[in-house]
């Protein structure tokens, strides 16, 4: 989930508890309740994916992801490939010593960028090479896996192997919108292709019934997997 005030986050992880396996709080929650938002979701039973994809200088993104991995109840946490090698081992280095440190993630190519807008970023290529590519970074730098499209996770997972892991954001079941994602996938599609985490957001917190559409789209992977 991806909503904008505690009170609602909380409400929606009592109600999807055992339909989901993690909830993510993302920059727009974490900027209006910070930690707090943090505590108060872990007291509530859900494990978190704190996405704050942290893009600075080796030395802050250090202290950022030493600030936040011992935040009550963060599984996985991101920081961006596009920050080079330094910063990711920074980061690695920043929770090493942890006793149960959570998972770190690099976010490859944005699942809203495409050829043509990596193209006015300056980022040449094609989003496949450049996730590839940065994935590979990522694993050298000693990080857990990456957040990439399921356009790229099957290349990923030919590149950095069966221990990599890669989630994948963008997923929306057949009938939703796009909205503003540009390279997207179903679920079952992005299992197939590698994925060992999907985070889907709006099909579920926007629908009229986020519990059944959970629970729907659960049944949907299992069914792709039989």
């Amino acid at each position: 989930m991806d909503v904008d005030r505690l009170g609602h986050a909380v409400a929606l992880a009592r109600r999807l508890r055992g339909a989901a396996a993690l909830f993510k709080i993302g920059s727009q929650l974490f900027t209006a309740e910070g930690p707090r938002g943090v505590r108060s979701l872990a007291k509530s039973g859900a494990g978190i994916f704190l996405d704050l994809k942290f893009h600075d200088i080796p030395n802050t993104v250090a202290g950022g992801v030493s600030a936040v991995a011992e935040l009550p109840g963060v599984r996985m946490l991101t920081i961006h490939t596009l920050g080079g090698l330094a910063m990711m081992r920074a980061a690695r280095k920043a929770v090493a010593g942890l006793r149960k440190r959570p998972i770190l993630l690099g976010v490859t190519i944005l699942t809203s960028m495409d050829r043509a807008e990596m193209r006015r970023t300056g980022i040449s290529g094609t989003p496949a090479k450049r996730a590839v590519a940065l994935a590979s970074l990522a694993k050298r730098a000693g990080l857990d896996g990456v957040v990439a499209s399921a356009h790229e996770a099957q290349a990923i997972r030919r590149a950095c192997g069966p221990k990599f892991l890669i989630v994948v954001p963008g997923v929306r079941p057949t009938s939703s919108a796009l909205n503003d994602q540009s390279r997207v996938a179903t679920p079952s599609a992005a299992i197939r292709a590698g994925a060992n985490y999907l985070v889907i957001g709006r099909p579920i917190t926007e629908a009229a019934n986020p519990r059944v559409a959970a629970l729907a789209i659960a049944e949907e992977i299992a069914h792709s997997t039989r």
